[in-house]
């Protein structure tokens, strides 16, 4: 089955998205920085789509606001935060009884950033956190945290800069390293969703 183009609320902004129907687990999958180009089209995003369709998730990836179709404006990762967090009742809405969150750059920062304003989820994975380009804070915890995948030639998220993240985000989380990608990926999306999967 394909996903199906839907649209719901967050705020006062209706957002757009793609949505495929899988098992009772689902996971909200969040895209790079809109102000250099992402959006829920991005080739790492759909490689994550990917790896959790492979293991039978439902399945919704969407455009922030004032992102592609999405209503509104950037929101500098705030609003942001609030549509993972309508993203994860449309899933709810829809059965889904467990959430997870991925995300790959600037959406693992929103993803963290959500959960630790209070959004419940089971698990949480990370494609090429940027940790050498957006601040997570020195205090923040991810309990959650199952796995992070990076590229071993990453400017914007070096492997060895995650990994010291990592320690107090989660230190028993899984970091997996693609030697020769960068943080785009090209030529390694297979690799990121077999990692994934």
């Amino acid at each position: 089955m394909q996903e199906e183009k839907i649209h719901f609320r967050s705020d006062d902004c209706e957002i757009e998205g793609l949505y495929h129907r899988g098992g009772s687990t689902g996971v909200v999958v969040t895209h790079p920085h809109p102000l250099y180009g992402g959006d829920m089209t991005n080739p790492v995003v759909e490689a994550i789509v990917a790896a959790y369709r492979r293991r039978g998730f439902s399945t919704l990836r969407f455009d922030f606001r004032g992102t592609g179709n999405s209503a509104g404006s950037h929101a500098q990762g705030i609003g942001e935060q609030h549509d993972v967090a309508a993203a994860a009742e449309f899933l709810k809405a829809r059965g889904v009884a467990s959430i997870h969150l991925s995300g790959y750059s600037f959406g693992t920062w929103v993803n963290a950033m959500a959960v630790t304003g209070g959004l419940a989820a089971e698990e949480m994975t990370m494609v090429a956190p940027p940790v050498a380009f957006m601040d997570f804070g020195s205090g923040l915890r991810l309990p959650l945290l199952s796995l992070v995948v990076a590229g071993g030639r990453d400017a914007f998220g070096p492997a060895d800069l995650i990994a010291q993240a990592m320690n107090h985000w989660n230190p028993h989380a899984r970091l997996e390293i693609i030697p020769d990608a960068d943080h785009f990926f090209f030529g390694y999306l297979d690799e990121v969703t077999g990692t994934l999967a």
